[in-house]
């Protein structure tokens, strides 16, 4: 009987050993979609499916990929200037920036080939979406005396492009630890085979034209 009862508290510590030692199942993590992805969804797609009388939804134009290039062309006399760009560029779009190096020499600018002189970034699927809210409803309106962006970047094959004169519009850069005030251009890739189709496109999203001449 006694050995009975030295036998029970053991299985029983075996079983809380084993109880502890066993992981708790993971609770998957809901993510929130991308608002501008599920307007694209749900009201741009259906209203140029319309607008342009495609058959199939995957005529619908979309936008492919954001890319923001930095080009700092003072980091040739101070490199220095280059690294508050990347950081800039970094915090900006919370991806990390390749450093872009020129392709040719040029004596005038005391350029040489290989010389880093910018940085790039590249954002697809949910970031894209995400800084684009972010640029529309946030940053423009920061822009000093904005009255709309120019319709006359794009180029001929459903792109568009613009450049802005500071990085300071975006809230996530901190004015008092800015050095220097960087410039940057920032392109829309899309599917559209016209320009029209991607100015609707853009429009669509709510990027504020300044007025309609894409014919």
């Amino acid at each position: 009987m006694a050995k009975q009862k030295e036998q029970q508290p053991k299985e029983q510590k075996e079983k809380k050993a084993k109880a502890v030692e066993e992981p708790k199942p993971k609770v998957a993590e809901e993510k929130i979609p991308a608002r501008l992805k599920e307007k694209y969804i749900k009201e741009i797609v259906p209203k140029l499916k319309e607008q342009f009388s495609y058959k199939s939804v995957m005529q619908v134009p979309k936008l492919d990929r954001i890319v923001v290039n930095m080009g700092v062309g003072a980091a040739v006399q101070d490199p220095k200037i280059l690294e508050e760009a990347v950081k800039d560029i970094e915090t900006i779009t919370g991806q990390k920036a390749s450093i872009r190096i020129a392709k040719k020499s040029i004596s005038n600018f005391k350029l040489r080939e290989g010389m880093k002189i910018g940085a790039k970034v590249t954002l697809r699927r949910e970031n894209m979406y995400e800084f684009l809210d972010r640029f529309i409803s946030i940053a423009l309106p920061r822009v000093r005396d904005f009255r709309g962006v120019s319709d006359k970047s794009f180029d001929g094959r459903g792109n568009y492009t613009l450049g802005l004169k500071e990085q300071i519009i975006f809230p996530e850069i901190n004015t008092d630890k800015v050095t220097k005030i960087l410039g940057m251009d920032i392109t829309f890739v899309t599917t559209a085979i016209s320009d029209k189709e991607a100015y609707e496109l853009l429009a669509a999203f709510g990027l504020p034209f300044r007025k309609k001449e894409i014919n």
